[in-house]
């Protein structure tokens, strides 16, 4: 079983099996309250895990988890910290090994998961994974089709762009737009089930923040001589 914690847009919390079946998932879409919202989310996630697979009822029994996978963005400097310290704070507690997957391969799994089911015969087509950054710039990440592990493959990105240049910028790279407002956490949990079971690292740990942090450590003053 597989905790997933994404906090690049929402906060957002899902349990899933290593078949990608999932047990539990619990979201705020609001993008302030990261701190404030996820302990009762973690919490009302692994009490529903306990109940069996979403849509079925059952007895409840120990939720046996394995691994935690945490969204490591793109998305903004404080929103991120929050979730990726409660998924590194929550494996530790547990000793369980924390998986980093890039929330935009989440986004884009769901988006490819969807397509399939529609038209499980159609072409893959080149699409981009778009969501707020703020400051006036989005970020993104073009994707096109899935490989032979059943991962999103990610052609560009992520990166950011002026919200007002992303449609030339996505035309010019001749991807089509989806914008998200949601990151899944059990899509986080899935895409790290399966970078597990085919022993991939989709990413480093250091968040993808792909700007400073506002807040940067002083200048050490300079000595003045006597």
């Amino acid at each position: 079983m597989i905790l997933g914690i994404d906090t690049s847009l929402g906060t957002a919390v899902g349990v899933v099996d290593g078949d990608g079946v999932v047990f539990a998932e619990h979201s705020r879409a609001n993008p302030l309250g990261h701190a404030e919202a996820i302990g009762d989310l973690l919490r009302q996630a692994l009490v529903d895990a306990a109940l069996g697979p979403v849509g079925t009822t059952a007895a409840p029994q120990p939720v046996a988890l394995t691994h935690v996978a945490a969204g490591m963005g793109p998305g903004p400097f404080t929103g991120l910290r929050v979730g990726i310290a409660a998924a590194r704070a929550f494996a530790l507690g547990r000793a369980l090994p924390v998986v980093a997957v890039p929330s935009h391969d989440a986004a884009a799994l769901q988006i490819l998961l969807s397509a399939a089911l529609t038209d499980p015969f159609a072409e893959p087509v080149r699409f981009a994974v778009v969501t707020d950054a703020r400051r006036r710039e989005v970020a993104y990440t073009v994707y096109e089709g899935t490989d032979a592990d059943g991962l999103p493959v990610r052609t560009i990105g992520p990166a950011l762009a002026p919200r007002a240049e992303i449609d030339t910028v996505l035309a010019d790279l001749q991807a089509e737009r989806r914008d998200i407002t949601e990151i899944s956490a059990a899509m986080v949990a899935v895409v790290a089930a399966r970078a597990i079971a085919a022993g991939r690292e989709l990413t480093g740990p250091e968040p993808l923040y792909l700007r400073a942090p506002d807040v940067t450590l002083p200048a050490p003053r300079k000595r003045v001589g006597s």
